[in-house]
């Protein structure tokens, strides 16, 4: 140990933004990984190549291994091109967008709340041209909506809101 530069040991090298965003990343993907594991198969399903848990697992392997890769390739701050100041307000911005975008689920449904939800998003990132916000947000959603619904046979709650009539 006592062979590695005393750079590579410093807690400057460590503990940069690229190392710490790793390791909540890898943390996270493995809680995941570890929750793909409880998706319930039906019987017969451990013997087919595609099932409920394959996608997960997929996506678990995945983030673990960019993750590691960056782990490893880390750069120090000031070499990396980091921001130094981060911008509070915008990160609080979309945890309350995130929080409504889930009760918005309930109650306005896929479409409408996830429109709502990348509308908001575009113009909290600085979009102000309508065009743009409208064109990225509904037409896509509706796009992806029917895909799933029609396309993969996958239902989606339409909101209480349209539930009640």
């Amino acid at each position: 140990m006592s062979d590695l530069p005393t750079k590579f040991l410093s807690k400057e090298y460590l503990l940069c933004r690229d190392r710490v965003g790793a390791m909540i990343f890898l943390l996270v993907c493995l809680c995941y990984g570890y929750q793909t594991t409880l998706i319930p198969l039906f019987p017969g399903d451990e013997y087919e190549p595609f099932t409920a848990r394959t996608l997960p697992t997929l996506l678990t392997i995945a983030g673990i291994g960019l993750s590691l890769v960056l782990l490893v390739t880390g750069q120090v701050d000031k070499d990396s091109g980091a921001i130094s100041d981060f911008d509070w307000k915008l990160l609080i911005g979309f945890l309350v967008l995130m929080a409504l975008y889930g009760v918005g689920l309930t109650y306005l449904g896929f479409v409408l709340a996830t429109s709502f939800f990348l509308l908001a998003g575009f113009y909290l990132l600085g979009e102000r041209r309508k065009a743009v916000l409208f064109g990225a947000s509904f037409p896509f959603v509706i796009a992806f909506f029917l895909l799933l619904t029609e396309g993969l046979d996958i239902y989606l709650e339409p909101g209480l809101i349209f539930t009640l009539w």
